[in-house]
C-alpha cells in the first residue's frame, strides 16, 4: 500500500471510485434515488481536480491501483474520504486519516471536521474528528 499526493491524471480514476463506492458501499443506509443525487456519475472533472489540486489530497495505491483517497481543506474541513469498494475494512481510510491528521497538526489545524454520511458516521467515531450535523439524504440534496 503507498500513500502519495493527488495527482491530476488521478482525477478520473478518482470520480469513477467515488461513484461505485458510494453505490455499492451506502446502498443499505440510502435508497436508490439517494444515492443518484449524491452520485449521479455526471462529474464536473475540471471543477473536482481543482478542488482535489486546492486541497491537501491524498491517494492509497495499492498494485497500481487507487484504492482510496481523502482531502483536507486549509481549514480544517474534511471533504472526502472514499475506499474503494473491494478494499473496504483493511484500514486504507484509518491510513488516509491518520496521513491527513498528521498534515494537519504540522499546518496548525487544530480541529478536523467533517460531514459524515450515515454509513461512514461508525468510522469516525473515535477518530478526533468532530461530525457536523448529520441528516439523511433527501431526493434533493446533495448530502
Amino acid at each position: 500500500m503507498n500513500i502519495r499526493k493527488y495527482q491530476s491524471k488521478d482525477c478520473n480514476e478518482i470520480t469513477q471510485l467515488f461513484y461505485n463506492t458510494v453505490h455499492s458501499i451506502n446502498t443499505k443506509d440510502y435508497t436508490q434515488a439517494q444515492l443518484n443525487v449524491w452520485a449521479t456519475g455526471v462529474v464536473d472533472k475540471d471543477a473536482w481536480d481543482k478542488s482535489l489540486t486546492q486541497h491537501y489530497t491524498v491517494v492509497c495505491e495499492q498494485d497500481g491501483i487507487i484504492v482510496g483517497f481523502g482531502d483536507i481543506d486549509n481549514t480544517g474541513y474534511l471533504d472526502r474520504l472514499f475506499v474503494h469498494r473491494d478494499y473496504q475494512g483493511i484500514g486504507i481510510a484509518t491510513t488516509i486519516v491518520n496521513n491527513i491528521k498528521d498534515h494537519a497538526i504540522k499546518h496548525g489545524i487544530a480541529l478536523i471536521t467533517t460531514h459524515a454520511s450515515i454509513t461512514a458516521k461508525p468510522f469516525f467515531k473515535n477518530k478526533d474528528i468532530r461530525l457536523l450535523k448529520n441528516s439523511k439524504l433527501s431526493e434533493t440534496s446533495r448530502y
